[in-house]
């Protein structure tokens, strides 16, 4: 692996990154086409936070925290620290500290394939974090990696300057240059939700709104009555 730091990246922009996060991340990916997501073995360390933001990406040695310290110089305000390791590893590589500097820089939140500690002062402090596992064990600084390089993550490649939509329902990657398709689907998705919505609230039924009636039948399934069904033995044990 040739170990770099790249400083000079393309984002997504930013109006659009925010737009993403108010949608949040089951719209987003079903908008996507039920793409984009990490999987579930990331999950949040605290409940309720909804963000998006850009990707800075940093792919380190397993137990060695070394390029999270070189990633924070090319953070800036709007951006999502996302790490992993060239291989697993559960070790608490990242805490209060790092936090405190990243939410100095206007950073977002972390995702991560790495454990994490200090979770409480994480929660106190508002830094938003989803990583693989809480872990105490402490890293080394000693091993070269990279920053800004494409990583995978989970079931996805997240290279720097993509968007990542994160919220309780998981973390969700957006390819930088299909950000304003994203969008423009999330929003009429959103739109078609809400109609939705009314319609529920009135007393209508999904099985009329979306016409699956003629579905039920052409699978074969039957209503019948409670006496027919114990007539026909269909639920004997």
């Amino acid at each position: 692996m040739t170990a770099v730091i790249v400083t000079d990246i393309a984002r997504a922009d930013a109006a659009t990154v925010d737009a993403l996060g108010v949608h949040g991340v089951a719209t987003v990916h079903e908008a996507m086409g039920r793409t984009g997501l990490v999987g579930p073995g990331i999950r949040p360390i605290q409940d309720g936070v909804r963000l998006a933001g850009t990707a800075v990406t940093v792919l380190s040695h397993p137990g060695d925290n070394l390029m999270i310290h070189a990633a924070i110089e090319q953070c800036r305000a709007g951006d999502v620290l996302v790490v992993t390791t060239t291989s697993p590893s559960v070790d608490g590589a990242f805490g209060e500290l790092f936090a405190t500097a990243l939410h100095a820089r206007g950073v977002r939140g972390l995702v991560t394939t790495t454990g994490v500690r200090d979770v409480a002062e994480l929660r106190a402090l508002g830094f938003a974090v989803w990583s693989s596992a809480v872990f105490a064990q402490g890293t080394v600084k000693a091993t070269p990696g990279s920053v800004n390089v494409p990583i995978t993550v989970g079931a996805v490649t997240v290279a720097p300057g993509d968007v990542v939509v994160a919220d309780d329902d998981g973390v969700l990657r957006v390819p930088r240059l299909q950000a304003d398709r994203a969008l423009a689907a999330a929003d009429a998705r959103l739109a078609k939700e809400e109609a939705d919505r009314a319609a529920y609230r009135g007393g209508e039924l999904s099985l009329d709104r979306k016409g699956l009636r003629p579905l039920l039948s052409e699978l074969g399934i039957e209503y019948v009555t409670q006496a027919d069904y114990e007539a026909r033995g269909d639920g004997r044990a």
